[in-house]
């Protein structure tokens, strides 16, 4: 049977979206191409039609999270107190519990750098988000204070999503939360 060429194009998204959300929720190498293709009713041989390789459908997919990483932070960034919603968010236990809807940071980029597969799109992750953080930062080095406010944010997520107590999860966010909503001053909070 022939397919149109929408087929085909809305079958490419359907890879992406569901690889996307598997390797933020269960890893890059523990996501499997054959089990992948098979959630979506389709061959294993029939990824090739779309991808050239693994490694072309792990950068595709993190676009995909990062494209929609970028609508969901437009949005809390546009609220009256922008750094604070972005810290809730964050460290929520809904981040905490559904990675494969959340940052993708969290969970791919310690295994894209331990593959040595480094990616441009993380780095626009990352810097989309220093860059959202850092205008809403009214001090000379707001620059540096970014970086320190993403690197917590990351780290404190990644140790509530490995813990095995949710209480010491709940913790970890709470505490983490609560100190850097304190260290922002109320100018920064109101967005000014």
């Amino acid at each position: 049977m022939r397919y149109s060429a929408d087929h085909k194009a809305q079958t490419h998204q359907r890879i992406i979206k569901e690889a996307s959300m598997r390797f933020r929720r269960d890893g890059i190498s523990a996501t499997g191409l054959q089990p992948l293709m098979k959630a979506l009713d389709l061959t294993h041989g029939g990824f090739y039609a779309h991808f050239k390789s693994k490694d072309d459908l792990v950068e595709k997919a993190l676009q995909a999270a990062a494209a929609e990483l970028d609508a969901h932070c437009e949005t809390l960034f546009s609220q009256a107190r922008p750094l604070d919603a972005f810290i809730d968010n964050y460290l929520s236990e809904w981040h905490q519990t559904s990675p494969a809807e959340g940052c993708p940071l969290p969970t791919m980029s310690s295994e894209l750098g331990l593959r040595g597969q480094q990616s441009p799109t993380t780095d626009a992750v990352l810097e989309a988000r220093l860059r959202q953080v850092e205008s809403t930062l009214v001090h000379a080095n707001a620059n540096e204070r970014s970086l320190v406010l993403m690197s917590t944010l990351v780290g404190a997520l990644v140790l509530a999503r490995s813990v095995e107590s949710q209480a010491l999860a709940t913790r970890i966010m709470k505490v983490v939360r609560e100190n850097l909503k304190a260290q922002i001053s109320d100018k920064e909070k109101a967005g000014q």
